[in-house]
C-alpha cells in the first residue's frame, strides 16, 4: 500500500466513524417511532406495517437497484444521499406529531415512511458494499466494530438526556420535538459519509466493477443473474440460513413496543431505559467478539450470538417486568453486538469482491421478503395467540435458524 492510499485509508476510517456518530444520533428516534403510532391509536396491523413497508419495496427494488450501482464508478454519493433522505423523514415525521393527531397522523407517518423505503433500498445495499471497501477483507471486524462502538456510545448519551425530559413535556409536543431535533445527526453524516474515497485498487479489485452479461431477450438477463448466483454454493447456503434467522427477528419487531406499552404499561422512558441497556451493553459487545473471532474463529462467534439472541423475547414475555426487561435488553445487546458483526464478516466472505453489489443486493432481497411476512405474522400471532404468545414464537424460530448454522455445511 502506498503512501497516499494509506492515508486515503486513514480519512476513510475517520470519515465512516463521523458517519455513524451521525447516524446515531438520528437513530436514537427509531425505537419511539412504533410507540407513537400506538399512543396515537395504531392497529396492531399498522405497527407492523412500519416494519414490512421497507420489505416490499425492497424486494421488489433491491435486484434493481444491485445492477444499477453494480454500473456506478463511485457509489459513495448515492450512499450519502440515500442515508440523508432516509433521515429526513424523521424530521417528517415531527412535523406531523405537531400538526396532525389520531389517526390522519398515523396515516401521514406511515406515509412518510412509506416514501422512506426508496431510499432504504438503495442505503441497504450502497451500505455493505462501501463499507467492505473501506474495510477491506481483513479488516471488517475492526472498522464495524469502531464504527458500531461509536454508534451505540452516541446512541447512550443522546438516549440518556431523552430519557430524562420527554416526560416532561406532553404528548405529542415531546416527540415532535424530539424527532426534529435528532434528525439534525443526519447533516452531520451526509457532509462526512459524501467525503470516503473509494481508491482505484480497493481490496484488490478494480473500483470500476464488470457489468453482468446482457441479453438480447426478456428471459436472458434474470437467467444469467440468477445463474451468477447460483454459481456461489456458499453464498446461497449462508443466505438462506441468514434469511431463516432475521426472519424471527423481523417477527419479534413490532411485537416488543406493542408488549411493552400494553403488558408491562412502560412508560416513554423506561422504554428508552430498556433501549439504553441494550445499546450501552452492545458497547462492550463490539470490544469482545473481535477479540474471540481472532482467539477462537468466527463460527464460535456466529453460533454464540444467534443461541444467545434467542433468550431475549422468550424471558421477556415469561416476566415482564420492567427492571427485570432492562436486563435482558442488556443481556441481549452483548449478543446483538456480535451478531451484527458476524453476519456481515461472513456474508462478505462469501461474496465475490467483483460483483458486491449484486450478491448484497440478493441478500438484502431476502431480508426484505423476511421483512414482509414475518412482522406481519408476528401482528397476526399477536391477535390469535396474545403479545406474549408471538414472542415465544419469535424465540422459537430464532433456535431453528441456530441449529441451522450448527449443522456443518457440506456444500463447498
Amino acid at each position: 500500500m502506498s503512501l497516499e492510499q494509506f492515508d486515503i485509508q486513514k480519512r476513510n476510517y475517520r470519515y465512516v466513524l463521523i458517519d455513524g456518530a451521525g447516524v446515531s444520533i438520528a437513530n436514537v428516534a427509531a425505537p419511539f417511532l412504533p410507540v407513537l403510532l400506538t399512543r396515537l391509536g395504531a392497529t396492531n396491523f399498522q405497527v407492523g406495517l412500519l416494519t414490512s413497508m421497507p420489505g416490499v419495496t425492497g424486494l421488489i427494488l433491491a435486484i434493481v437497484v444491485g445492477r444499477f450501482l453494480q454500473s456506478r464508478n463511485d457509489i459513495v454519493p448515492w450512499y450519502s444521499l440515500s442515508r440523508l433522505m432516509v433521515i429526513a423523514c424523521y424530521t417528517l415525521t415531527g412535523v406531523v406529531a405537531f400538526t396532525i393527531s389520531g389517526q390522519y397522523a398515523v396515516a401521514a407517518i406511515l406515509a412518510i415512511w412509506g416514501f422512506a423505503t426508496l431510499p432504504m433500498t438503495g442505503l441497504a445495499v450502497a451500505f455493505s458494499v462501501v463499507m467492505n471497501a473501506v474495510a477491506g477483507p481483513e479488516g471488517r471486524y475492526a472498522l464495524l466494530s469502531r464504527r458500531w462502538a461509536v454508534f451505540g456510545l452516541t446512541g447512550v448519551i443522546v438516549t440518556f438526556f431523552i430519557t430524562r425530559v420527554i416526560d416532561l413535556v406532553e404528548f405529542p409536543v415531546n416527540y415532535g420535538l424530539m424527532f426534529m431535533g435528532l434528525s439534525l445527526g443526519g447533516l452531520l453524516s451526509y457532509y462526512f459519509s459524501r467525503k470516503i474515497q473509494i481508491p482505484p485498487l480497493s481490496t484488490g479489485t478494480l473500483q470500476t466493477p464488470p457489468v453482468l452479461a446482457s441479453s438480447s431477450t426478456a428471459v436472458g438477463a434474470p437467467r444469467s443473474y440468477f445463474s451468477l448466483i447460483r454459481s456461489e454454493r456458499a453464498f446461497q447456503s449462508f443466505a438462506i440460513k441468514k434469511f431463516v434467522y432475521t426472519s424471527a427477528i423481523a417477527l419479534s419487531q413490532p411485537i416488543l413496543p406493542l408488549f411493552f406499552v400494553r403488558e408491562v404499561n412502560a412508560t416513554d422512558s423506561q422504554i428508552g431505559t430498556i433501549n439504553m441497556a441494550m445499546t450501552l451493553v452492545m458497547l462492550a459487545g463490539y470490544f469482545l467478539w473481535p477479540w474471540t473471532s481472532r482467539k477462537y474463529g468466527g463460527r464460535i462467534v456466529l453460533l454464540a450470538t444467534t443461541l444467545g439472541m434467542a433468550f431475549y423475547p422468550a424471558l421477556t414475555a415469561a416476566t415482564p417486568q420492567v427492571n427485570l426487561i432492562i436486563l435482558y435488553a442488556g443481556i441481549a445487546g452483548l449478543f446483538q453486538a456480535g451478531l451484527d458483526l458476524v453476519f456481515f464478516d461472513e456474508l462478505m466472505k462469501t461474496v465475490p469482491p467483483e460483483y458486491s453489489a449484486t450478491f448484497v443486493s440478493f441478500s438484502q432481497s431476502l431480508q426484505y421478503f423476511s421483512a414482509i411476512i414475518a412482522p406481519t405474522v408476528g401482528t397476526w400471532l399477536a391477535d390469535s395467540i396474545g403479545l406474549g404468545g408471538a414472542l415465544w414464537v419469535s424465540a422459537g424460530l430464532r433456535v431453528v435458524g441456530f441449529i441451522l448454522f450448527l449443522i456443518p455445511d457440506r456444500r463447498k
